[in-house]
């Protein structure tokens, strides 16, 4: 017998029965009385993006005012009409999300109506997100419970950014180098 077999052996061994075994998993989910949408809107804000918190009725008009004249790529799905076809030439992308986590500031997009593919979201330099009060949870926990594993996820926390070896911050490296959020209350 080699030795990655004995290893493999002993492994095997040790944990034999493994899969019969509950393992408890007591998040923290239940937080009342917290404001989320408030507490995500200063995360995401921590994260150098721009933050707009206004009531239903009123985001048609913020989308109008922070679209302006540039040329969006509006995914299937997104209620608004129009949108530029090529990830290329656009000016940037407007998009819905999946759910937000307040906790972290985390946008999730499982690429579902209105949030557009991957290279739509990630190669225009400029997103506009709108995320819904009642798409946002507390935390991680919440958010894997609304999601899909079997979808394509992407994780936006602010805009794409990096430090170079001196630690100098670098933006729109891997991804859109603006993200403007709408929270619709």
């Amino acid at each position: 017998m080699s030795a990655r077999e004995e290893i493999l052996a002993r492994v095997r061994k040790a944990v034999a029965g493994a899969e019969d075994v509950e393992i408890p998993r007591h998040y923290r989910t239940n937080r009342q009385g917290e404001d989320l949408v408030g507490l995500f809107a200063e995360r995401v804000d921590d994260y150098r993006a721009i933050v707009h918190v206004v009531p239903a009725a009123e985001v048609p008009g913020k989308l109008d005012a922070c679209l302006g004249e540039r040329r969006m790529i509006i995914p299937d799905g997104f209620d608004r009409a129009g949108g530029w076809d090529d990830v290329n030439t656009a000016d940037g992308v407007v998009t819905g999300c999946a759910v937000a986590i307040a906790e972290t500031g985390t946008i999730v997009l499982d690429h579902g109506p209105g949030q557009g593919t991957r290279a739509q979201t990630l190669v225009p330099d400029y997103h506009l997100c709108v995320v819904r009060a009642d798409q946002i949870v507390a935390g991680v926990p919440e958010a894997l419970a609304r999601l899909d594993p079997a979808r394509p996820l992407t994780w936006i926390s602010g805009p794409s950014a990096t430090s170079d070896i001196e630690l100098n911050r670098v933006e729109g490296v891997h991804g859109p180098r603006t993200l403007e959020v709408i929270i619709s209350t």
